[in-house]
């Protein structure tokens, strides 16, 4: 079979269709929330362990990510894939867990073990599926229910509007989950230490250096003094303080500029003035 190549304008238009479908899908999930999404929060914020998310295929990939999302925003959580968890990692999930399963058409038989396990334990199980008559829906505490919209791919059949809808159910108890608890960017940054995020939320606390380090001068200094102050801290620079509070800085910059006659000046003929201050407490990046 020849395939058809698509111009740059159909290209695009099916792309834009693609995305009008999922977003569609996503407004009908929106104006359905109610009575099972908050069981489901309640369930999962009252929780002494973790939450255990588990699926197959394109809902098991969903789910590894929904379980690091609830993880990094202060729910405990750990994806066990079904296909394992029916040769040992049952053990994993213990009473104090919640079992978050995904399914899209709720009959995919690798979860059958899991939801058993489940239900012989009295483990609190929280489905997500679209079909509410299926075998996982039966069986579970909880159902939230997907739309019944079309797959967005042309052949109607590749998970691409379930996955996102599965995707953006559990962003939703996740957010929920974090409104509820407390959860503030304080408690964000103790899960997230490291790469540009984590840069972004380490506090000037954190960075800062403190005391007998800081190469401070007062304005009457003479630059010969000021100069053994800076070599001898190693920051290359100096700060200038007046009654307790820092009203300049000598740079590099401000030695270059004053090159002519510089010994001669007090640190407080060199300095900028008013520089540019933050706080303890504070984002180092502000």
């Amino acid at each position: 079979m020849t395939p058809r190549v698509l111009t740059c304008d159909e290209t695009l238009a099916e792309m834009a269709r693609v995305l009008t479908v999922e977003a569609a899908a996503l407004t009908r999930m929106a104006a359905e929330v109610g009575d099972a999404q908050l069981r489901a929060v309640e369930i999962l914020e009252a929780m002494e362990g973790r939450v255990i998310v588990s699926g197959v295929g394109k809902s098991g990939h969903i789910g590894n990510k929904i379980a690091a999302t609830l993880a990094s925003t202060g729910t405990p959580a750990q994806f066990v894939h079904a296909t394992e968890a029916s040769h040992g990692d049952l053990g994993m999930v213990t009473p104090r867990d919640v079992c978050l399963v995904i399914s899209n058409s709720g009959e995919t038989s690798e979860l059958a073990d899991i939801v058993t396990y489940s239900r012989r334990f009295a483990i609190p199980l929280i489905a997500i599926t679209r079909k509410a008559e299926s075998t996982l829906a039966t069986q579970a505490d909880v159902v939230l229910l997907l739309p019944d919209a079309p797959e967005a791919c042309g052949i109607g059949m590749a998970p691409t509007t379930s996955t996102t809808a599965t995707l953006a159910m559990g962003d939703a108890l996740a957010v929920a989950l974090m409104k509820r608890r407390g959860f503030e960017r304080e408690d964000f940054k103790v899960f997230h230490p490291g790469g540009k995020l984590g840069a972004q939320l380490i506090l000037v606390d954190g960075l800062m250096h403190t005391g007998d380090a800081l190469p401070l001068v007062a304005p009457d200094t003479p630059m010969s003094d000021a100069l053994l102050t800076m070599t001898a801290k190693g920051f290359g620079l100096a700060g200038l303080v007046e009654g307790g509070r820092l009203t300049g800085i000598i740079t590099d910059g401000d030695l270059r500029r004053n090159m002519g006659g510089l010994m001669a000046r007090s640190a407080g003929e060199v300095a900028t003035r008013g520089p540019k201050v933050i706080r303890r407490g504070e984002p180092s990046t502000v």
